[in-house]
């Protein structure tokens, strides 16, 4: 069984910046695929970033590019996001997922944790 547990959202003003931590059980996230998603109100799900192979490959959105970092502990089997110079369009709910690294689909989702910058 598969479980993804995410922390470290919060409230931060604009500028600043948060660390969301992936903590995966049943999956080795130095051989997954591990993917950030967001869900603003309103809006439908979108990537952020993802990790193969714990970080041998990354990827991330246009709109986070340069800002934020997926990387991971492979000790602790966590994957985390620095998010830096965060902007009031970066407010969401954040899901990290795993998924199966030959497809690129994700297969296991965690329960989310919302990120709100203030302006």
């Amino acid at each position: 069984q598969v479980l993804l547990v995410e922390s470290g959202g919060g409230l931060v003003q604009a500028g600043g910046s948060l660390r969301l931590s992936c903590a995966a059980s049943g999956r080795t996230v130095s051989s997954s695929l591990m993917g950030w998603f967001r869900q603003a109100p309103g809006k439908e799900r979108e990537f952020v970033a993802a990790a193969w192979w714990g970080g041998a490959r990354t990827d991330y959105a246009d709109s986070v590019q340069g800002r934020f970092t997926i990387f991971s502990n492979n000790v602790k089997n966590t994957v985390y996001l620095q998010m830096n110079s965060l902007k009031p369009e970066d407010t969401a709910v954040y899901f990290c997922a795993a998924g199966v690294t030959g497809t690129g689909e994700y297969t296991h989702w965690g329960q989310g944790t919302q990120v709100t910058v203030s302006s």
